[in-house]
């Protein structure tokens, strides 16, 4: 296992401007600074497996699985986790030992950028994440039907290796979100990567201190058109927090997608991967004007 990792997985994730985000076990969590870099490098290295030790029987071959997200994370330290990370390592549970598996926005990101054929397997239900994810699948056969992997350049040669570039991309995860792919191995023969897989994943999420949602503030008032404000109000407050130092702020784009949707709030914590949530409202009285804010601990619930 260490050989594959050292001579196959770690090169093509260095080719690919990937990072090594950490290993559990023999699985991997890898962060990259773009989808494309990390569809092209999942499919290579699984096309490069296939050409390893073939004189195994296909039933004692080490396969792996691999699953790819693209979507917000959090970043503490050198570690990243969060919602994002979640999806990548629930898809890596539905792919075939051999394949691969990515959610629908990584495919609409990658859709005329590469050539690889994905299989829509619709919507599935996976643990943990409150809506469906759409998944698309590059199955074993397909992967084999790919051109043979060729070695990485090697670092020399390159200059996005593991410098500053990386630490760059890395810091805008933040806002941005990264496509990250869950690399988890399996046998045939043995079914222990399921069991350390189950327990991986089943570990519970603690969300750092210093995070928060700003949850769009609803309009009280009986004129629709004082929306506008109201959103305002939600923006202000979002960038505010924001320029707190060390403080994480889930995007404005992301906290408006939950606009008239109600949720609990430990829901929306887990989803989003963040402490606290602020909520609100907006109502006009004749000249008079009523803001209302509360501030919702996303693990007790409390006020």
């Amino acid at each position: 296992m260490k050989a594959h990792h050292r001579q196959l997985v770690e090169p093509k994730t260095r080719e690919h401007r990937g990072r090594i985000v950490k290993t559990t076990g023999d699985g991997m969590l890898v962060e990259f600074p773009s989808v494309v870099d990390a569809v092209r490098c999942a499919a290579e290295a699984q096309r490069g497996m296939i050409d390893r030790e073939p004189q195994l029987p296909d039933e004692q071959r080490i396969k792996f699985r691999i699953g790819i997200n693209l979507g917000d994370v959090i970043a503490e330290g050198s570690d990243i986790f969060g919602d994002g990370v979640n999806v990548a390592a629930r898809l890596e549970a539905l792919a075939e030992p051999g394949g691969i598996c990515v959610s629908g926005v990584v495919r609409d990101q990658i859709r005329d950028r590469l050539p690889y054929e994905f299989e829509d397997l619709g919507e599935q239900n996976v643990k943990n994440i409150a809506r469906p994810v759409r998944v698309h699948a590059l199955g074993p056969q397909a992967i084999a039907d790919l051109p043979a992997s060729s070695m990485p350049i090697s670092a020399s040669r390159r200059r996005h290796g593991r410098g500053v570039s990386i630490v760059a991309a890395t810091a805008a995860v933040l806002a941005l979100g990264v496509g990250a792919w869950w690399l988890w191995p399996t046998t045939k023969h043995s079914s222990a990567p399921e069991v350390a897989t189950a327990t991986s994943i089943s570990q519970p999420f603690v969300a750092p201190r210093l995070s928060i949602v700003v949850l769009p503030f609803a309009n009280l008032s009986n004129d629709p058109e004082r929306q506008y404000f109201a959103d305002g109000i939600t923006e202000d407050v979002t960038t505010d927090l924001s320029r707190i130092p060390n403080m994480f702020v889930i995007a404005r784009g992301t906290a408006f997608s939950y606009r008239g949707k109600p949720a609990d709030p430990k829901q929306i914590g887990r989803e989003l991967g963040v402490r606290y949530l602020l909520e609100g409202s907006v109502q006009t009285l004749g000249t008079r004007l009523r803001i209302t804010a509360q501030l919702i601990d996303g693990e007790t619930n409390g006020r």
